[in-house]
C-alpha cells in the first residue's frame, strides 16, 4: 500500500496512531504497546453488533440410536458393555458416529440420563457417572441420544437474542429458565427451546461455545443459525484470528471505517498512559466515524426492535365525518336524543 492511502494494516495503524499522537513511531516497545491498545478498541468496537462480524452456520442435530442391547455389571457401573451395537460407525450421511463422548443414555427404559465419557469400541461406553440401579442390567434396552451441540469457534453471541433459529422458532432461553422446564430432558421430540453453554468445564478457560437444546430431538433437524464472531482480524493469507498480531494482519472492519479504530486506541492510550484531556476528542472522533458507519447501513431502520401498528382507520373517518351516520362513527347528534336519553 502507498504511504499516501488510509491505514490498513496493523503497521500502518500503528504508524497513524504515533502520528496523531504526535508521538514518535519506529520504536518496537511502543509499537507492542500500539498493537494492544488497537486489539482493545476493535474487541470494544464490536461489544455491537455489525453486519460485518455477522456470520452463518448450520447445525446438524443427531437422530438417536438403540440397537442391541446392554449389559452393566454393579462392579463396575461405569461401563456399559454393547452386543449387536455400532457405537463407532458414522451414521448414514452425516460426519458423526452413532455414538460420542458427551452424549446420553438412559437404560432399561429408566428416567435417569447419564453422559458418555468414553466410546471405546463399537461395544464399548464409559459413563461420566455410575449406573445407578440396584440390580444389573443383562441384554437391556437403552436410548443414546444428544441435546447438546457444539456450535462453531468463533461463536461469540447470537444474532438474535430472542431465537437461536428462525427456521423452527427455537426460542432462547436462560440457562435457569431451561433447566425448570428440563430438568432431566430424556424426552425426545422436536426442540422448541434452546440455552447457550459458552464456558468449558470447570479448570479450563478455553472458549467453547455448545447449544443445549430441550426437549431432545428425536430425529436429525437442520438448524441454521446467525452470530457475531469472535475472529475480529484476518492475516494477508485469509487466516481469521481474534486479534491482529502480523505487520499485515487487517481487522474485518471495513477498510472506510478503520481510522474510526485508530482514533478509539488513541482514546484509551490518551487515558491511560497520559491522563491526556484530548482522550475526550479522539472518542468523540470515534463515536463520530461509527455513528456515519451505522446511517450508512441504515441500522436504526433494519434493527429488531419491535414495532407497536395500532388500527387507526377507524379514528380517522369518525374524527372526519363526526356529523354523519354513513361514515364512520357519530361522535355528536344535532337532533333530541341527548335531551331525550336514547340511543
Amino acid at each position: 500500500m502507498a504511504t499516501s492511502d488510509s491505514p490498513a494494516t496493523l503497521t500502518e495503524m500503528q504508524t497513524a496512531f504515533f502520528e496523531g499522537l504526535k508521538e514518535p513511531t519506529g520504536n518496537t516497545a511502543l509499537n507492542t504497546i500500539a498493537a494492544r491498545y488497537l486489539n482493545t478498541a476493535n474487541h470494544l468496537i464490536h461489544q455491537e453488533g455489525w453486519p460485518w462480524a455477522e456470520r452463518r452456520a448450520v447445525l446438524r442435530t443427531h437422530p438417536g440410536y438403540n440397537t442391541g442391547t446392554v449389559d452393566v455389571a454393579l462392579a463396575t457401573r461405569t461401563t456399559v458393555t454393547g452386543t449387536s451395537t455400532l457405537w463407532t460407525t458414522a451414521v448414514t450421511g452425516e460426519s458423526f458416529n452413532n455414538a460420542r463422548v458427551g452424549g446420553k443414555l438412559t437404560l432399561a427404559g429408566g428416567t435417569d440420563v447419564y453422559t458418555v465419557s468414553a466410546v471405546g469400541a463399537a461395544t464399548t461406553i464409559t459413563l461420566a457417572d455410575g449406573y445407578a440401579g440396584t440390580a444389573a442390567l443383562d441384554d437391556a434396552t437403552y436410548q443414546y441420544y444428544e441435546d447438546e451441540y457444539a456450535l462453531e469457534s468463533d461463536f461469540d453471541r447470537p444474532k438474535d437474542m430472542r431465537f437461536f433459529t428462525e427456521d423452527r422458532m427455537i426460542r432462547l432461553v436462560s440457562s435457569r429458565d431451561f433447566y425448570l422446564d428440563y430438568a432431566r430432558n430424556s424426552r425426545r421430540t422436536r426442540p422448541r427451546v434452546a440455552t447457550l453453554i459458552l464456558l468449558a468445564p470447570s479448570g479450563n478457560a478455553t472458549f467453547n461455545p455448545r447449544v443445549l437444546l430441550g426437549p431432545a430431538p428425536d430425529l436429525t433437524y437442520r438448524l441454521p443459525y446467525r452470530y457475531y464472531t469472535t475472529n475480529l482480524a484476518v492475516s494477508s493469507a485469509g487466516v481469521a484470528a481474534r486479534n491482529l498480531s502480523a505487520t499485515t494482519d487487517e481487522p474485518i472492519i471495513p477498510h472506510k471505517y478503520r481510522v474510526g479504530l485508530v482514533r478509539k486506541a488513541m482514546e484509551l492510550w490518551a487515558r491511560d498512559r497520559k491522563d491526556d484531556p484530548r482522550a475526550q476528542l479522539y472518542r468523540g472522533e470515534a463515536d463520530a466515524i461509527f455513528a456515519q458507519a451505522r446511517a450508512e447501513i441504515q441500522w436504526d431502520a433494519t434493527g429488531e426492535r419491535p414495532r407497536i401498528t395500532p388500527k387507526v382507520a377507524g379514528y380517522w373517518n369518525a374524527a372526519r365525518y363526526p356529523y354523519t351516520s354513513t361514515r364512520g362513527s357519530r361522535r355528536y347528534s344535532t337532533d333530541t336524543r341527548f335531551d331525550t336519553l336514547t340511543d
